[in-house]
């Protein structure tokens, strides 16, 4: 087995979800890329200090060439909530800057990740992952589409991401699934350790007064889930403040039991809103509060909010944490993210991939590239 580890040059990097899983597993990471002020300053307090923060057309030509190239470039436009037009919109063209970095730099492996929506996408009546992979095996690449969900990487989380993986011919393929199992090996997993359910991933956290801004934890670690957390961390915890709620807000959640949904809301207490989805149906995780014995559904950019998601907390009436979604992303206690406005925040932590599914994936392309696995995540380093 070889010793050194391939160089990475990061584009989309956002806070640091994905580069910080690679950067455990010992990847050297070189060159980052971040538009966003807020996350560049997490990125650079957390993960290192090579990260650009400007808009990656503008520099394109001075993205330097290393061994692998990853990144996430900004989803929206392949939501499957919008109407996947990516002609249409701006942010899906970023997708295109991906393209022209491995076009030019020609890197032994590149990552792109993205939500499932990408895999319905189309450019030119072509599905948007044909025309890249298409491209991009051009260039000399075996490429392959990998849809993972981050419950099975040791996430207490069902969040489901589509990466597409490029390798060029001359290294043997590894596929992505193999992850879930890398980490149950580095981390002295056994079957009876997943799925991680939103208890064990919370329950130590202290119960909230609308001061609380430093706090020590309630119990020592309760669970596997919840040492790995606090590797590292301090006795006491921040980002764990009494989120704000409406008054209708919070009238809803005393009617909703862990596990449910808009559909335990009396009619006569409903917003027309959530009378309109009683009728048409579907939306399970609308006004959803956590269960304790399963994981969550996806954090996204809004757990701030009832009405898009399943964010209010299992046993208190109330919605969860900043620090309860980034643990429920797979951030270590100590990641405390930089941010001048609640949204900025929020935005970081919805729009991270949780590390711990980056890490299981940078434990493949150790073995893609002949190296040794068993690094041990979670650190601060």
């Amino acid at each position: 087995m070889r010793t050194d580890l391939p160089t990475i040059a990061s584009l989309f990097s956002g806070c640091g979800g994905l580069d910080l899983g690679f950067k455990w597993a010992g990847f050297p990471i070189v060159w980052a890329n971040e538009i966003e002020k807020d996350a560049s300053s997490t990125y650079n307090r957390f993960i290192g200090e090579h990260i650009n923060t400007c808009d990656i057309n503008s520099i394109i030509e001075n993205v330097p060439k290393t061994d692998i190239v990853i990144g996430g470039p900004p989803c929206q436009a392949f939501s499957m909530v919008g109407k996947r037009l990516i002609d249409q919109d701006l942010r899906g063209k970023l997708v295109y800057s991906f393209h022209e970095v491995i076009k030019r730099n020609q890197p032994n492996i590149f990552l792109m990740e993205n939500v499932p929506g990408l895999l319905s996408s189309k450019v030119n009546g072509e599905n948007l992952h044909i025309y890249l992979a298409r491209h991009f095996t051009s260039y000399g690449y075996n490429v392959s589409i990998h849809k993972l969900n981050a419950v099975d990487f040791f996430v207490p989380q069902k969040r489901k991401r589509v990466f597409m993986l490029g390798i060029k011919k001359t290294h043997k393929h590894v596929p992505l699934e193999k992850g879930s199992e890398l980490i149950k090996a580095c981390l002295n997993l056994t079957s009876n350790s997943l799925p991680v359910n939103v208890s064990q991933a919370l329950e130590d956290l202290p119960e909230l007064s609308k001061n609380s801004t430093n706090i020590f934890y309630k119990m020592p670690p309760h669970s596997l889930y919840s040492n790995f957390m606090r590797i590292d961390s301090e006795k006491n915890i921040t980002l764990h403040e009494m989120p704000t709620m409406s008054e209708k807000d919070k009238l809803f959640v005393k009617f909703i039991p862990p596990g449910g949904n808009y559909w335990n809301i009396p009619d006569e207490h409903c917003t027309q809103r959530i009378l309109n989805f009683k009728k048409t149906g579907g939306r399970t995780t609308t006004y959803g509060r956590l269960h304790p014995e399963y994981p969550s559904y996806t954090i996204n950019t809004y757990f701030n909010r009832p009405n898009v998601g399943t964010n209010y907390h299992y046993k208190e009436d109330r919605l969860i944490t900043v620090r309860e979604a980034l643990r429920l992303q797979s951030f270590p206690d100590w990641f405390e993210p930089v941010y001048k406005s609640k949204r900025s925040l929020h935005m970081q932590i919805g729009n991270a991939v949780p590390p711990l599914l980056a890490f299981g994936i940078a434990e493949v392309i150790k073995e893609i590239y002949g190296l040794k696995n068993g690094s041990k995540p979670f650190h601060n380093n």
